[in-house]
């Protein structure tokens, strides 16, 4: 199987708008369909409570005729046009679907942050962390999110192996952000969430990308937007992941990143697993 996941930062933008990063968008759009993943896992939609709107739906079907999709938004009292995930999937795919709630804090639950495809012998879920904030306002909700997030994946993998992907807004050592010097402050990269991170792992599940690359430095997944040289210079985190149980491991032939070329923020990385 081979499988993508991104934070798009606006599906809406993504589809509709004219702008020159829609363009860029929708170029890497096309990249990963000419990659014919089985599934394709979308964060950050930002589409509004309803879903796609019937032009969202058209151009989806003329861009990924092959493919169904489910989706989930954030719905009051969370804010709206926020967070939201999506999948693609190919349509010969037949998937039970689950939009679970973990007993996060409030509002975390209704912000369309986590998506399950359950098959036969294994479960795909995807995640879009909440963000810690600026000034950290949101670590300690992010913290007890961590939590229930974990014991939600170890309820998945006490009865199927799991493949989970998504942003987690964690670098999670180091060699995973281009200045870890300066950031130990920083969302991302805190002491606490890299702790968080570190029992996810330690739950029994893999990170595929250091499986299968050791430790190759300098390969991230996330630049900034708002300096605009972060991305000419490299100066990125890796804050997206593709994590497998740790039984099925041994089966991840592929995990790399998509070369977004100059378009900063998020690229889709990609899993290619033996299943």
């Amino acid at each position: 199987m081979k499988l993508i996941s991104w934070n798009i930062d606006s599906l809406n933008a993504a589809l509709t708008s004219q702008s020159a990063r829609a363009l860029e968008t929708r170029n890497v759009l096309q990249k990963i369909h000419d990659e014919k993943p089985d599934i394709f896992a979308i964060q950050e939609t930002k589409l509004r409570e309803s879903g796609p709107t019937k032009k969202h739906q058209e151009i989806l079907a003329e861009m990924f005729p092959e493919y169904n999709y489910v989706w989930r938004s954030s719905e009051e009292p969370a804010r709206k046009g926020y967070a939201g995930t999506m999948y693609l999937y190919l349509k010969t795919l037949k998937p039970e679907v689950s939009y679970p709630k973990i007993g996060a804090p409030e509002p975390m639950d209704l912000e369309g942050r986590i998506i399950t495809l359950e098959f036969p012998e294994f479960f795909v879920t995807e995640v879009y962390t909440p963000n810690s904030g600026n000034g950290l306002k949101r670590l300690a909700e992010r913290q007890v999110w961590d939590q229930k997030y974990i014991d939600y994946l170890k309820e998945l993998d006490a009865k199927k192996p799991v493949i989970a992907s998504g942003d987690y807004n964690c670098a999670h050592k180091p060699i995973d952000l281009k200045h870890p010097d300066t950031n130990h402050h920083s969302a991302g990269f805190t002491d606490e969430e890299r702790e968080d991170f570190t029992e996810l792992l330690n739950a029994g599940f893999t990170d595929s990308f250091r499986k299968v690359n050791g430790d190759v430095e300098g390969v991230y997944s996330w630049w900034a937007q708002r300096v605009r040289t972060a991305k000419a210079n490299n100066s990125g985190w890796r804050i997206d992941y593709w994590l497998t149980s740790d039984r099925i491991a041994d089966k991840i032939k592929r995990s790399e990143m998509i070369d977004t070329g100059k378009r900063a923020d998020h690229c889709p990385i990609l899993l290619e697993i033996s299943l």
